[in-house]
């Protein structure tokens, strides 16, 4: 039997020994076995039965640390609040220069809804004590209270003492939310995060949500990018980049990848966007190279043509048809694809009926793509099928409308044929 299930068992013994004759059995046992009792219960966060236990410990016995470990489980198990809060109040009553029985009157007044008896204790505690957790805790009922402006200048001195992030985070949340300091807020957590060789990503995750709502864009990018260096998350990357797209600054995404050279497919993309065809270019003979995925050429394809300055070279021209070609015969099959190739031998003159074949395999996928049957009514027009043309150009015309330039020249031009 593991220990675990022993001690649930032993744990399950002693709840029924502690139902009907609890008293009985709670004095056949000895001090040390009843202490055993409480600290398994306190592991278990069997925190109703560790209270019964150090109660009867601390009635039989006087000792204040029984009766503070009642307290504190009164205050983890949130019950009997009133009853705990009576008896630490006769042993505060007889030992009145207490700062641990202090500790824990603020935390069981404010459970019970008492802030001003909390408010008395904690000023009974900040004369009391200069240690960074009694002004965290004695800050707690001017929180209550709606006193932010007190609770932030303890919580502040408790920080300035023990740089605990924590208490920081308290101060923080307070600033934002209630006493409209978020730039403030801002400055103490930037501080912290650079005064600090350790910062927990709660602490950036708050400095997100501050710089979002000040819609400080910058702030936002470099705090995924410092959460990136630290875990190189896909998440991050994608919200560096969306951040960098927010503020249209491509560029600025474009040197970011680049010097990390991270996700290449993204900066292709970006590439593309921005036109930088060589660029994009060696990347697509990189991932050619490393994947063999034909889609890489027809890639090459799209870009050396749209590289070049002289849509009509025809030596540039003969090298997309060869890109094509051999995307083709490897298997390419995406109707985006076929439909510029296609059109780009229709257009072009190169091979009107070749184009016209691999339009129509492009529309087998997406029969009513307005740019596909557009390609393809311009292969019937350069053919001279003006009835044929003129059928499927009304259609793109009144789906589309004649908002595009290239659909109004096309239009115009099968029309006058017509």
């Amino acid at each position: 039997m593991s220990w675990n299930r022993i001690i649930l068992t032993f744990l399950t013994m002693i709840t029924f020994s502690m139902g009907t004759s609890q008293p009985k059995e709670l004095r056949v046992l000895s001090e040390d076995e009843l202490i055993v009792q409480g600290l398994l219960f306190d592991e278990y966060k069997a925190y109703e039965m560790s209270r019964k236990v150090f109660a009867k410990l601390y009635d039989d016995t006087g000792a204040k640390v029984y009766l503070f470990r009642e307290m504190t489980a009164s205050l983890m198990g949130n019950t009997h609040i009133v009853n705990s809060i009576e008896r630490l109040k006769l042993w505060d009553e007889k030992n009145p220069n207490s700062i641990e029985a202090k500790r824990l009157l603020i935390p069981l007044y404010l459970t019970n809804r008492q802030v001003k008896e909390a408010k008395i204790e904690a000023e009974f505690l900040i004369e009391a004590s200069n240690e960074a957790k009694d002004l965290d805790l004695a800050s707690n009922p001017y929180l209550y209270s709606g006193e932010f402006k007190k609770a932030i200048e303890l919580l502040n001195k408790a920080y300035v003492k023990s740089s605990n992030e924590d208490v920081l985070l308290r101060m923080v949340v307070i600033m934002d939310e209630y006493t409209q300091e978020r730039k403030k807020a801002i400055q103490l957590l930037e501080t912290h995060r650079r005064m600090n060789i350790v910062v927990s990503n709660q602490l950036y995750f708050k400095l997100l949500s501050l710089y979002i709502k000040e819609n400080n864009i910058n702030g936002v990018i470099e705090i995924y990018m410092t959460l990136y260096d630290n875990d190189k998350k896909e998440e991050y990357l994608t919200k560096i980049i969306e951040a960098y797209a927010y503020k249209r600054d491509i560029d600025g995404a474009i040197a970011f990848l680049e010097e990390n050279n991270d996700d290449d497919r993204i900066l292709y993309d970006l590439y593309k966007s921005k036109k930088y065809f060589d660029k994009a270019l060696k990347l697509a003979d990189k991932f050619y190279t490393k994947d063999k995925n034909p889609r890489w050429l027809a890639e090459k394809a799209i870009l050396t043509f749209e590289k070049a300055k002289d849509k009509n070279d025809k030596q540039m021209i003969k090298q997309v048809v060869a890109y094509f070609d051999k995307a083709l015969s490897e298997g390419v099959d995406d109707s985006i694809y076929l439909n510029y190739y296609g059109y780009t031998l229709i257009d072009k003159d190169i091979d009107v009926k070749k184009g016209m074949k691999i339009i129509s395999d492009a529309l087998v996928q997406q029969p009513n793509n307005t740019y596909y049957l557009d390609s393809l009514a311009w292969g019937h027009y350069k053919e001279k099928s003006c009835d044929k043309a003129y059928e499927l150009m009304k259609k793109v015309v009144e789906m589309e409308g004649l908002d595009e330039p290239e659909i109004v020249e096309h239009w115009d031009a099968i029309q006058k044929c017509k």
